[in-house]
């Protein structure tokens, strides 16, 4: 491979997570199968092909329900994430059981044609001008080629790849996809005998996938008022926007100008930031220029070190250095410009925690 990553080592968590997939997906066929006939109110028996048909069908759009569902209750609730570390395994999964469906599908209406089942299957409704009687077979596959991209590219190497935005933004069409599967069924299976089962099953996906997202977005849009909110405070008391966390590389610093004598360098490392003073006291080198290595801020010019939190040198060595305030709103870096006495004890703040 020619791009360099670092692969995801399986671990008891995903092997867990898989196995109990595997086993929900393998009964809930096994009951659509074997059990759900016996519930059945028709005069003549559904044929097998047509039942499997349908169990695989339901299964991926039920198992495309609940990875969409997964994000939003994440940002609802943090108990959610383990569900949301392992997703990736989960949307292949629906590619493949999808695929199956597709396979029962070409194998019970176009098994015996004359036509090659793929071009039967294209050719045999071409009334795109209607809504009643409309090809929805087309918005299937289109479905099911989004999910094979997805599955396709889910590996951690076309991650590193692709680079973090194009692979998010590839993987978004999964959105594409539930609305592709909502109409082929719509279209499709809702248009046959009145199932209310059925129909109710989808029309509690939609309203729950809606929903959920509808309600995840305003937290985040409270969250966002409320950051701004203690923002707008922060500042009227005399903080200093420092500028965003991902602005500063990790074990690195940026340096934030306070006015032309006076200089502070922020350290990101091990999820956490602390802020001292740009200037080393041995002979003024600037420290934000410098990294952290073995656990202290090191300057380029002499190597002269400093520990994060207070600014000393380790001993038995006696330097000091003035430290400052920080807080973290939302991925804002805040500043205290009043810079503490040399040596004085900060406590980091931890990224993606309380200031």
């Amino acid at each position: 491979m020619s791009v360099q990553y670092t692969p995801v080592i399986w671990n008891r968590n995903k092997m867990v997570y898989d196995a109990i997939l595997l086993v929900a997906v393998a009964l809930y066929l096994y009951i659509f199968i074997r059990v759900g006939p016996f519930h059945e109110d028709v005069t003549r028996p559904i044929d097998g092909a047509i039942l499997r048909m349908r169990a695989f069908g339901s299964c991926a759009f039920l198992m495309l329900t609940v990875i969409l569902c997964i994000g939003p209750l994440a940002r609802l609730d943090r108990r959610f994430l383990p569900l949301l570390y392992n997703r990736r395994h989960f949307g292949v999964m629906t590619a493949g059981i999808a695929a199956v469906h597709a396979n029962y599908v070409l194998g019970w209406y176009f098994n015996f044609s004359p036509t090659d089942s793929y071009v039967a299957l294209l050719s045999s409704n071409t009334s795109y001008g209607q809504v009643i009687g409309f090809p929805f077979e087309a918005f299937g596959i289109a479905a099911l080629l989004i999910l094979f991209v997805l599955a396709a590219t889910s590996h951690d190497f076309w991650l590193s790849f692709l680079g973090a935005p194009i692979w998010k933004a590839l993987h978004m069409f999964i959105y594409a996809a539930y609305a592709f599967v909502v109409l082929h069924v719509a279209l499709g299976a809702l248009q046959g005998p009145s199932d209310p089962i059925f129909t109710g099953m989808v029309a509690a996906s939609v309203v729950m996938v809606c929903g959920l997202h509808f309600a995840s977005g305003r937290l985040e849009a409270n969250r966002e008022k409320g950051d701004a909110t203690a923002k707008a405070s922060l500042e009227e008391a005399g903080w200093v926007v420092a500028g965003e966390v991902d602005e500063i590389d990790d074990k690195c610093a940026k340096v934030v100008t306070l006015s032309e004598e006076e200089r502070v360098a922020i350290f990101k490392y091990d999820g956490k930031l602390s802020a001292v003073t740009n200037v080393c006291a041995h002979q003024n080198g600037p420290l934000g220029e410098g990294k952290v290595l073995w656990g202290c801020i090191t300057c380029p010019w002499h190597g002269y070190q400093y520990n994060l939190a207070d600014g000393r040198a380790p001993a038995p060595f006696t330097e000091k250095i003035a430290t400052y305030k920080l807080k973290l709103v939302g991925s804002t870096v805040l500043l205290d410009p009043n810079a503490l006495p040399p040596g004085t004890y900060v406590e980091p703040v931890v990224i993606g925690g309380a200031s």
